[in-house]
């Protein structure tokens, strides 16, 4: 904008302007981005032709011309709506055409008016106007302390750093009329369209002064915040160009004591580094290329760090450094059975993997998932593994990950970027051919991040690892030497192109006896030592061991077996450390001493044969367990009420179950009206767990028949099967783990699908021996055998 000025000796003054007669109908110059204020004197460039046929008019008339601001800058052919209410009535002074079409005009404002209305339909904008006259303000002391005000902040802003012209200072500074101060303010203070407007519209004096100065208060607080920040700039280059020629001297300095260049020393350190790491010839030519870019570059500058973090991450990576394997089978044999009792099928898994490494030098590894309930020792096996195999271990906790750059990193253009924990990994095991355990692949997540697994098919795939590209590196990694195994509970979680990828190895719980040799040689020994007593302090029975087993935990792994062991160690370092030196021996007897009343007792409900309730057997992520199904008959009309939170396929297997009853009757022993005036209720305790699924079939049909005929169901045997509405038994899955969960509770007469005695292979010896094992095809075997022969003496409600 150009200096504004206010001409105390213009030939306008205030009396004069009642003098002149201002016509009541005017051409408009509608304004954009200024607001024009009475007595201000400023050039104005018009090129809209409408604006420009106006401004002829107004040249031959009285040379007055009616100046009004847009409320939307980007209108070229403004109506009534598109301007303001107030103007500025101006007397064009002087006028020149330009070479490109456009003219400039001089003008003087004379005085604020109103515009009534505009006539639209012409070569130019009219408008019928209305003078407004100010509200002279009367002198007092609060105006004058507010014209003091005004002056003052003004002379502030412009210490400040604004540019307002000396002339327009003095003319200020003299002025004795608030209203003519207000304008002179506003009008070189640069303001907003809205808030000169805002100014503009006030035609009293007093108002417009009070206004003028809150905004003046405004323009004096972002004027002080501006040369605060410029301090603070100028402050940082200052110290900047200290440093470069302080440094500078220095340099000189040390190159006249004939001392090294600190840059220098660096970089043919990282060079050697380089040379030692033996990196592949393309990675060495990328580092190389980017130490010659942090040679070029200021030691002072933020690109350096990064690219000095880059390279030594590239260097400290194991390119060529490998261990070497172990593969000594019998050592190897001997070191697995050391440290893991039973999981017999891994161990013979891992050691075929060492023959053919022992035979064929550039084998690739397989990869093995570990597929168990908590507590089995998934994450342990694999440090064995690592062991046996002569190799570094890390392990890599996948659970809750939701970010694909934590598997290939960031890239280097991130702020505080780092390498995935791939590279992470094989970077603190100091060898590129480490044991690497994926831990919790299951529990992998997914999110607006990415896909961590889709990340992991790349690392995980022996065909494409070989060149695995981490973001952060930006080169490729030889991960075929690395041996990977993951860990997981279920398998349903897993994505399926990675479950492909990945040899999967089920490990089933403990059997009793397994239990009781790992407490003898693993469990027991850790505690005592962690507790600090010895053999001579305390010994533990194997009657108080089963106990334990049976009555105070209840897993397929052990975890809580060792935490009540811990316990029990701990009782006995208090009291040895309060100097009781006689050996304490825990049997079954005085367990309860140590670890209080039993956890886990049989159900008072299940220690006979009652109606309605059969015992059947579940498979859950954690191992087996046994599953009560209740049957209760009510007056009504042959309806099926289910509870205990059933699934789909398990509302389903009922409907069946209760169809075959309906169907075989009389061959049941049930009478015909039964099914139409009594309601069956359905029910599986622990209702807050979710349950599904069709092996609950012949258990469902079991109780059903139960309950309608009135015979008992053996409480002694338990059974499991998918039955279909022709009465046969159908295979099911998790066999292993049911029977041990039957045996655990102490149940030894299970009935099975005859087409699951091929999961036989997998059971313990000692656990075939304990359990009566039979296997049926047809429903009918399993009533025989899971049915008492005579009714109860009391009739079903």
């Amino acid at each position: 904008m150009p200096n504004l000025l206010m001409d105390q000796e213009q030939k306008f003054s205030e009396s004069g302007e009642a003098q002149i007669k201002i016509p009541e109908v005017l051409p408009v110059l509608p304004l954009r981005d200024i607001v024009i204020f009475p007595f201000m004197i400023v050039p104005l460039f018009v090129q809209r032709e409408r604006s420009i046929r106006a401004v002829d008019q107004a040249l031959s008339e009285q040379r007055m011309i009616m100046l009004v601001s847009q409320r939307d800058l980007d209108k070229e052919e403004p109506r009534r709506a598109d301007l303001y209410d107030i103007g500025t009535v101006a007397v064009i002074m002087r006028m020149l055409k330009l070479p490109d079409g456009r003219i400039r005009i001089l003008v003087q404002g004379l005085s604020r008016a109103r515009l009534l209305d505009v006539e639209e339909g012409g070569q130019y904008l009219r408008g019928h106007i209305a003078v407004l006259r100010e509200v002279v303000a009367e002198p007092s002391l609060e105006l004058e302390a507010l014209m003091r005000s005004v002056k003052a902040s003004l002379e502030k802003t412009v210490s400040l750093g604004k540019n307002v012209s000396p002339e327009v200072m003095a003319i200020a500074a003299n002025l004795e009329d608030p209203g003519r101060l207000a304008d002179l303010t506003a009008s070189n203070l640069d303001l907003k369209v809205e808030d000169a407007q805002s100014v503009l519209d006030l035609v009293d004096q007093y108002a417009r002064l009070r206004r003028i100065n809150d905004l003046l208060n405004k323009e004096i607080n972002v004027l002080t915040v501006q040369q605060e920040i410029n301090s603070q700039a100028k402050g940082e280059i200052d110290r900047s160009q200290r440093e470069f020629y302080l440094r500078q001297q220095l340099k000189a300095i040390q190159q006249e004591l004939g001392e090294g260049n600190e840059l220098a020393e660096e970089i043919n350190s990282y060079k050697e580094k380089i040379a030692e790491a033996k990196m592949p010839e393309k990675v060495e030519e990328e580092a190389l290329r980017q130490l010659k870019k942090l040679e070029r570059m200021h030691p002072d500058a933020a690109e350096s760090a990064t690219l000095r973090n880059y390279l030594d991450v590239l260097v400290s990576l194991p390119w060529s450094k490998s261990s070497k394997d172990n593969l000594d089978l019998k050592e190897a044999e001997r070191i697995l059975n050391e440290d893991h009792y039973g999981l017999e099928k891994v161990k013979e898994r891992i050691l075929e993997m060492l023959a053919v490494r022992k035979l064929k030098e550039r084998a690739k590894g397989p990869i093995l998932c570990l597929v168990g309930p908590p507590g089995v020792g998934k994450t342990s096996l694999g440090r064995s593994v690592a062991r046996a195999l002569g190799r570094k271990f890390v392990r890599l906790s996948l659970g809750g990950l939701h970010d694909e750059a934590e598997i290939r990193g960031h890239r280097r253009t991130y702020v505080g970027a780092m390498p995935g924990r791939i590279i992470q990994a094989i970077q603190q095991a100091g060898t590129n051919n480490p044991l690497i355990m994926l831990d919790e692949i299951d529990k992998v997540g997914r999110d607006f991040r990415g896909d961590p697994s889709s990340a992991l098919l790349e690392v995980l795939d022996p065909e494409q690892n070989y060149s695995f590209r981490d973001n952060y590196l930006g080169v490729p990694f030889d991960l075929s030497n690395v041996m990977f195994m993951t860990t997981a509970n279920v398998l349903d979680t897993i994505q399926p192109a990675l479950r492909d990828r990945m040899e999967v190895i089920r490990l089933s719980g403990y059997t009793e006896i397994e239990k009781l040799a790992i407490v003898r040689r693993h469990i027991l020994k850790k505690q005592m030592e962690e507790s600090g007593i010895t053999a001579k302090q305390l010994s533990i029975s194997d009657s108080a061991i089963k106990m334990i087993i049976t009555q105070y935990t209840r897993e397929s792994g052990l975890r809580q077996l060792e935490r009540e062991i811990g316990s029990i160690c701990r009782k006995v370092a208090r009291r040895v450390a309060e100097g009781q030196d006689k050996l304490i021996r825990v049997t079954a007897k005085n367990l309860s001493e140590f670890l209080g009343a039993p956890k886990i007792l049989p159900e008072e409900a299940l220690r006979k044969d009652q109606v309605g309730i059969a015992t059947g057997l579940a498979w859950t992520p954690v191992g087996g367990d046994i599953l009560y199904i209740e049957a209760l008959l009510m007056k009504g009309k042959g309806n099926l009420l289910l509870t205990g939170q059933l699934g789909e396929v398990m509302k389903e297997s009922a409907q069946a179950a209760l169809s075959y009853a309906k169907a075989r009757a009389k061959e049941l022993g049930i009478a015909e009206d039964m099914f139409g005036s009594y309601d069956v209720h359905i029910h599986l305790p622990e209702g807050a767990i979710p349950k599904d699924g069709p092996s609950a079939g012949v258990t469902l049909l079991t109780a059903l028949v139960s309950v309608f005929s009135n015979r008992p169901v053996k409480h002694t045997v338990a059974m499991t099967g998918e039955v279909t509405l022709r009465g046969n038994v159908l295979p099911v899955g998790g066999i292993k783990e049911k029977i041990l969960a039957a045996h655990r509770n102490g149940i030894r007469t299970l009935i099975l699908p005859s087409a699951n005695k091929k999961d036989m292979e997998e059971l313990p010896k000692e656990i075939l021996k304990d359990v009566n094992l039979v296997f049926v095809d047809n429903v009918k075997q399993v009533l025989k055998l899971a049915l008492a022969d005579k009714p109860a003496k009391l009739t079903p409600t």
